[in-house]
């Protein structure tokens, strides 16, 4: 499986940005899909993850993160709202096949300035 991120960027406090992320290759094995982020010297956390089982939003975006997916398009958006200075860092987008293996995108930088 093959990711490739889109969007990020430079935003004030308050404001919103999307995610998105495009899934190509053995798509049909993906398991879960969703977003981790990244800042420096700590360890990658899972932000928002869709499995069969439903959506898993960590606590600290819940009620201004939203994860979706799109089947027929094989993509995965994130809608970042009401961003603050904490939500900076780097996101990645992340699926896991059957097996549980694990594929990342290329990370994104998510700036967001008080």
């Amino acid at each position: 499986v093959q990711l490739q991120a889109f969007g990020g960027g430079l935003v004030q406090a308050g404001g919103s940005l999307t995610l998105s992320c495009q899934a190509s290759g053995s798509t049909f094995t993906i398991n879960a899909i969703g977003w981790y982020r990244q800042v420096p010297g700590k360890q990658r956390e899972s932000v928002a993850i869709i499995t069969d089982a439903g959506i898993d939003i960590d606590d600290s975006v819940k009620g201004r993160f939203t994860i979706s997916r799109d089947h027929t398009k094989d993509t995965v958006t994130l809608q970042m709202n009401s961003l603050k200075p904490e939500d900076t860092a780097v996101y990645y987008c992340n699926v896991r096949d059957i097996t549980g293996y694990p594929y990342w995108g290329q990370g994104t930088q998510v700036t967001v300035s008080s």
